[in-house]
């Protein structure tokens, strides 16, 4: 396994895709599951360049709060520039299975497509938990990576691509197991939805889209698929959505569970 670094250009990177339309969507899924209210305190696990706090912040008003955690100070750099200026958002740097947060110490928590890269799934649920005040809510995005699905007149080559990608992760298919990681958690009504983003747009826009750049970029670095075959995919995607005929589609997983009150 080779995860992703998220060094000064991939999180500036993520932070230009988390601009675009899927993103925007996925954003509003969470936070109506969330249900931030005035005056709540809210954890972001794992929360990358910012978004959800700078949006979330304005759910809480100037009672509320807002606290991020993530491992990158790249992101943490990002993240405290799009909050510049907000006196009830704070960023802390830390990991998902030790969070610098207190026990009992904030309403609601998120985790964005971050727990498919923690080995200890258990901890890091538990540390949410511990966080949470009795009766918090927890919301949980990751995406189930097997069904990633491109367009593609050589499966064997995509084939390649697909396996070279899934060597980033920690769970490819995280998903899977969610509703039964969170109840031995010592969360309560767990629940799950699932969200099909699905697209004909190669571009920043679409998750589908967005991903066609970093998986190239991933696999020529890994050295785990031929040069001249992962330039080939590449060209194909591209050559696809010149002629109007591109493909993209992945399933992501939004689950909500109550810490017990």
């Amino acid at each position: 396994m080779a995860q992703l670094e998220f060094d000064e250009e991939t999180s500036k990177a993520i932070e230009a895709a988390y601009a675009g339309r899927d993103m925007a969507r996925r954003r509003e899924l969470v936070r109506m599951a969330l249900g931030p209210r005035p005056g709540e305190r809210v954890l972001d696990v794992g929360c990358g360049p910012g978004f959800y706090a700078a949006e979330l912040v304005e759910q809480v008003g100037p009672d509320g709060s807002i606290v991020g955690v993530d491992s990158s100070e790249s992101m943490l750099a990002l993240a405290a520039a799009r909050c510049r200026g907000l006196a009830n958002v704070e960023f802390e740097r830390g990991e998902a299975t030790a969070l610098p947060t207190p026990d009992a110490s904030v309403d609601k928590a998120l985790s964005v497509q971050v727990l498919e890269y923690v080995p200890e799934i258990d901890v890091a649920l538990a540390e949410m938990c511990r966080a949470l005040r009795p009766g918090g809510r927890v919301v949980i995005w990751d995406v189930d990576w097997t069904t990633l699905s491109l367009r593609t007149v050589d499966p064997g080559r995509m084939r390649a691509v697909l396996d070279a990608w899934d060597e980033h992760l920690t769970h490819v298919a995280l998903p899977r197991t969610l509703t039964a990681e969170l109840r031995r958690a010592g969360f309560e009504d767990v629940r799950m939805q699932a969200h099909a983003f699905a697209t004909n747009e190669l571009g920043p826009d679409s998750y589908g889209g967005f991903l066609v750049p970093f998986m190239e970029q991933f696999a020529l670095d890994r050295e785990a698929v031929a040069e001249d075959e992962v330039r080939a995919w590449g060209e194909e995607q591209r050559e696809l959505a010149a002629r109007g005929e591109f493909y993209a589609s992945v399933t992501q997983f939004l689950f909500t569970g109550t810490r017990p009150g």
